[in-house]
């Protein structure tokens, strides 16, 4: 790369995308780096550096809604609603200490571009949920808002749903505007111990599915973790209502105060609990909860020192492999600078681990299906950067009809185990 672009305001934005486009620069868009080690390396003209768009453009807290730039750090977002007893419901996760990074560097745009969300997820929704509206730049350099500052917008179509999770293929954002809500007086966990995967499951099915209202339920180990929120006496009342649901479970039972259940949910939320190895190989994977402990099942068959836990009641699945036998994947931390991927190409395939050293339990049938990730390049489709930002790109549509995927982000398979998605992060250290 022969040089960072750093623009200060909206407007350097928009010029720098439009000089891009100009020149036929390939821009590699970076918010503070955190999610560096997703996807493949940048090999890009310039690098668009978004840190220097920081700040609180608007709070309101009475509106419950706070608008920030690109470049501003998550912490300081967090930090500013909790002065007001406030908070991002959909619990945006950490994973700075899983990639080999430090803790705290994530900004909030990042987070919405991965729409990423921790264990309330179940109560509270995705992260696209609480997008309300956005300003940005597109491929074309071309300048737009989406959306608005009220929950209840109907300016135009819903862009911010398809800009969350989009891993920043659709525009570089310049600022966005999020929906907060007021944090809750009281959190007890209800802590089942002694349960096997499968019971563990069914009885986090069982609980979700009754009228106590639970804002996360957790599988770590041999620990069940159970989680209700709100005022005092409708915790209490909840929680004695879900121990007698239980309690032919046929496990021990013990119950957390608040301080120690935000302990607890904190490392669920940041993935804390996987304590993978600096070389192991950590997937992501959603299913639908019935199905994560067969699933789990086969891969200790032929992977037995897989490690696991279960959130979001079962339906998602954190499993760090050690390197692949078949094919050496992933990379250590002490590499992590070389801008290398910490994940296997999903492409390979041999010997028992089918693909990206997967067990052939739940290894792709098919190709592997691929989500954006790439650079901007001015009037190509847009793929998305490193920080879950931006970007564009055109695809290789020759390589996408003979089946072959450019890069390892999102692997599907439709015949051993039906809808699962998995979605590999690379390689972790603790």
């Amino acid at each position: 790369m022969s040089g960072t672009i750093k623009p200060r305001d909206a407007a350097e934005l928009q010029k720098a995308v439009e000089w891009a486009l100009s020149e036929g620069t390939t821009l590699d868009v970076r918010g503070t780096g955190s999610k560096i080690s997703l996807g493949r390396p940048m090999r890009c003209d310039q690098v668009l550096d978004l840190s220097g768009l920081t700040g609180v453009v608007d709070y309101a807290p009475e509106e419950l809604v706070v608008t920030v730039r690109a470049g501003t750090p998550l912490r300081d977002v967090e930090a500013l609603l909790a002065q007001r007893n406030q908070m991002l419901a959909f619990e945006p996760p950490d994973l700075g200490p899983l990639l080999g990074r430090e803790a705290g560097e994530g900004t909030l745009v990042g987070t919405l571009s991965g729409n990423f969300a921790g264990p309330r997820r179940l109560s509270a929704g995705a992260a696209r949920d609480h997008l309300l509206g956005f300003s940005g730049v597109n491929g074309r350099g071309e300048a737009f808002k989406s959306g608005g500052k009220v929950m209840k917008n109907v300016t135009g179509y819903d862009l911010s749903k398809v800009i969350a999770g989009s891993w920043g293929t659709l525009a570089v954002l310049g600022e966005v505007s999020v929906k907060t809500l007021p944090a809750p007086d009281q959190t007890r966990t209800l802590m089942l111990r002694g349960l096997d995967d499968a019971a563990a499951v069914k009885a986090m099915c069982a609980a979700m599915g009754s009228p106590h209202d639970l804002s996360g339920a957790a599988h770590v180990g041999d620990r069940t973790a159970l989680r209700l929120e709100g005022v005092a006496p409708s915790v209490e009342a909840r929680l004695k209502g879900l121990r007698e649901l239980l309690a032919g479970a046929g496990a021990a039972m013990e119950e957390l105060g608040t301080l120690e259940s935000r302990a607890f949910w904190r490392e669920v939320r940041d993935v804390a609990p996987l304590k993978a190895s600096a070389d192991a190989i950590v997937w992501r994977i959603s299913c639908p909860p019935t199905e994560g402990a067969a699933m789990v099942a086969r891969i200790k068959a032929q992977r037995p020192t897989a490690q696991c836990f279960y959130d979001w009641s079962g339906g998602l699945i954190w499993l760090a492999l050690p390197p692949s036998p078949c094919r050496p994947g992933g990379r250590s931390r002490r590499d992590r600078d070389d801008r290398r991927p910490r994940h296997p190409d999903p492409r390979s395939r041999g010997g028992a681990c089918g693909r990206a050293g997967l067990p052939s339990a739940i290894a792709c049938p098919g190709g592997a299906r691929r989500a954006g990730e790439g650079k901007l390049r001015p009037q190509g489709s847009l793929q998305s950067g490193e920080d879950g930002m931006i970007s564009s790109r055109r695809p290789d549509r020759s390589r996408a009809k003979r089946g072959v995927a450019e890069g390892p982000v999102i692997i599907s398979t439709t015949r051993e185990v039906p809808r699962l998605r998995f979605a590999p992060l690379g390689t972790t250290g603790n």
